[in-house]
């Protein structure tokens, strides 16, 4: 028997190249990408609306005029150079920009290649602050259970230890300090007043050997897709303030519009913030972390006087470019109608699965709607379910949930749905 184009493509992969948490030796099927446009895929031949936003990265859809341009027009001057001695008009036109459009005192810009890694230099960050404020026993981070913040070491090291991912790294990782999680995000004021005390009591007892907290802000993305109160954010601001620690805020996820603000941090502003996934749009790999001069300065009085960190792909021009163009195109445009308005028809769309059998909660926050099993998700079956039904979602622990590109319009988000609900019933 003769294979098609397509049976060699995918006989290759399963044999020979890994995809993320899966097996090399058992995989689960992988389905053949052969275009793309506005919000949908073209899987296995048929288009789909992508209900990941490619892990929450593509806000602005698919090949979009404004970003290919961007691309096209840098990739004719020059792709890449190295950021050590050099700079170059794209890096300096996207720092401005982030400067710009986040909260102050924001306002020192270091130009990552990936969401991790923005993280990972984010706590050298700190725990240089620490040394060069004259504090260099302070060395471990204070976080919250339920958190996730990327899959390399010191991020893995503030991942929930046992929900997220990672437990079969315990005893080699970094030992840090983990608080409640925060209550849901309907919790009333005596909740949130145990968790507010649990947390101060936590950090006052371990404040001698802390260095700075690190949260995703308003939602928590892998580690359960679970959104809270705001107020919590005033408690870790609190915190910090009162122990001389640094605030990280990791919007990763979060930040440019996806849940109803351009960023949270907007509501609380941290000491550091890290940006990624949608700042190019999807376009290409890119993060940033974005500290205060307070901060800044603390790292240059610490005995290295230089943050310890030099990706070779730093400030790499082609994702710089468009990264500002994918800004621009954010902001130019009416973003948080947009998101409002997904978010609507999510609520509306997945409020008649609550209280069906096998759901546990449904719940939304932004341009992010959640249906939560009450056992772990079979997710070969959810994701073949909602292909069928025409939409490309990847289901996991016990959650099928979406998170779909801005220009998703009303038609598409109601086959989104139909793939949602396809995925709950046979997950």
């Amino acid at each position: 028997m003769t294979l098609t184009a397509t049976d060699a493509v995918l006989a290759f992969d399963r044999e020979h190249l890994w995809h993320p948490y899966t097996s090399m030796t058992a995989p689960t099927p992988a389905h053949l990408v052969t275009a793309a446009r506005g919000c949908e895929l073209e899987v296995d031949g048929a288009w789909v609306v992508d209900g990941m936003a490619s892990w929450w990265s593509a806000i602005h859809g698919y090949r979009h005029p404004a970003l290919d341009a961007a691309l096209t027009e840098q990739a004719g001057r020059f792709s890449h150079v190295m950021f050590g001695g050099l700079t170059h008009e794209p890096a300096v036109g996207l720092g401005r920009r982030l400067v710009e459009i986040t909260p102050e005192p924001l306002e020192r810009v270091f130009l990552a290649d990936s969401g991790s890694v923005s993280v990972e230099v984010a706590m050298k960050m700190v725990l240089q602050y620490q040394r060069g404020r004259g504090r260099p026993e302070r060395t471990r981070m204070l976080t919250v259970l339920g958190g996730y913040h990327g899959d390399t070491f010191d991020c893995m090291s503030v991942t929930d230890p046992v929900g997220g991912m990672h437990s079969m790294w315990a005893g080699l990782l970094p030992d840090q300090i983990f608080g409640p999680q925060p209550p849901s995000y309907d919790a009333g004021a005596p909740e949130l007043a145990t968790w507010a005390a649990g947390l101060r009591s936590l950090a006052a007892r371990h404040a001698h050997e802390l260095a700075g907290i690190i949260v995703e802000p308003l939602l928590q993305g892998a580690g359960g897709m679970h959104p809270y109160p705001a107020e919590c954010l005033q408690v870790f601001r609190e915190i910090a303030d009162e122990h001389g620690l640094l605030l990280v805020f990791d919007e990763i996820a979060t930040g440019f519009g996806r849940t109803g603000h351009l960023f949270v941090s907007e509501l609380v502003t941290p000491d550091v913030l890290c940006l990624g996934k949608a700042l190019t749009g999807g376009y290409l790999t890119l993060a940033a972390v974005i500290t205060t001069d307070e901060v800044a300065r603390g790292i240059s009085a610490s005995e290295s006087g230089v943050v310890m960190h030099g990706p070779t792909f730093m400030g790499n021009p082609l994702a710089c470019a468009v990264a500002s163009a994918s800004i621009d195109l954010l902001l130019d445009g009416d973003w948080a109608g947009r998101v409002r308005a997904i978010g609507d028809r999510l609520a509306a769309g997945l409020s008649p699965l609550r209280g069906t059998p096998g759901v546990r909660d449904v719940r939304t926050i932004g341009a992010v709607g959640v249906v939560q099993l009450d056992h772990p998700v079979d997710v070969i079956a959810a994701t073949e379910a909602a292909l069928a039904a025409g939409a490309w979602l990847r289901p996991f622990r016990d959650l099928v949930y979406a998170m779909p590109p801005y220009v998703t319009g009303p038609d598409e988000l109601d086959r989104l749905l139909a793939g949602i609900t396809a995925a709950v019933r046979a997950g």
